[in-house]
Parts: C-alpha cells; structure tokens; sequence
C-alpha cells in the first residue's frame, strides 16, 4: 500500500472514531439534562467523566431572548462540572436581570424541574421548556421556513428569580 493510501485509510479511521462520540446534546441526557439548556450550534465538547469537568465549544457568542422576559448570553466557550441532575460551578452562561448581566453559576434537575442559581438567588422552571434548544438571536421565537415567527409559550419565564 502506497504512503497516500496510509495517509487516507488513517483519514478516514479517524473521522470514524470521532462520529461515534455522541453529540453534547446527548451527553446531556446521560446526566439527566435536556438539550435544550444549551443552543443551537455546538461544534464540539470536553468531557472528563473521571471528573465530570466539561467544556462545550460554539462558533462564537450566542445571545437572545426567552418570550422577550429573559435575556441570556453564553459565551464561546461553557464549562463546568456535571453529575447526574447537577451542572455547578458553570462559567459562560449569563442571564440579564433588570439592568444586569449576572452568571448563572448553577444548575439542579429537581423532579419535573430546573433550578437556575446566579449564586444568592435563583429561579426554577418546568422541564418541558427546555425539550428545544433555541437558537442564536432568536431563541425559541426562529422561524427556518422564513414563513413568520413560531412563538411557543414557555411556562415559568415570567417571574422574577426569587431568593433561595
């Protein structure tokens, strides 16, 4: 076999064994998380499950609005530590209350719920809201036929984190 043969048959076995690593989405489910606590767009991710540290890559920052009430923010690059229904000490994700840009530094799975923290306060929210990833600039509110806007209700967003 020829030096250009061994250089695409190693090609072509390494794309094969980067494929079967599941997609960030459904590691999430291994932890009992939805997908859609993370958007549309993950190119790639780290995980120790030793240690459970994680990183989640997208193409650059995401921003945008949850039924116009929150307004969250994930920057390039997400990480934390995840366990079974538990993300903590999570960096990258922000969410604007009133006049601020907090971190949401936590994240629970209590039954049907999620728990968000931003650290002296946090809010909780059916899981159902987060069956959907939502997508840069327009979160759940997207529309890919270009036909209008699909506005799905999302139970919960309208109240105000309260204190824990």
């Amino acid at each position: 076999m020829g030096f250009l043969s061994s250089i695409i048959l190693l090609c072509l076995l390494i794309s094969t064994v980067k494929s079967n690593k599941p997609t960030a989405y459904e590691a999430l489910s291994d932890y009992d998380f939805p997908s859609g606590i993370l958007p549309k767009g993950v190119i790639d991710y780290e995980l120790d499950s030793s240690t459970g540290k994680f990183a989640a890559f997208l193409n650059g920052s995401c921003s945008f609005s949850l039924e116009g009430s929150y307004q969250l923010k994930y920057k390039p690059s997400i990480k934390g530590v995840i366990s079974k229904g538990k993300l903590k000490n999570l960096q990258g994700v922000s969410v604007k209350l009133f006049f601020f840009w907090v971190d949401i530094v936590e994240v629970s799975r209590s039954g049907g719920n999620l728990e968000f923290s931003v650290g002296i306060t946090g809010a909780d929210f059916p899981i159902e809201n987060f069956e959907e990833s939502p997508q840069c600039g327009c979160g759940l509110q997207c529309d890919d036929d270009d036909k209008g806007f699909n506005v799905r209700k999302i139970r919960g967003w309208n109240k105000l984190f309260s204190s824990s």
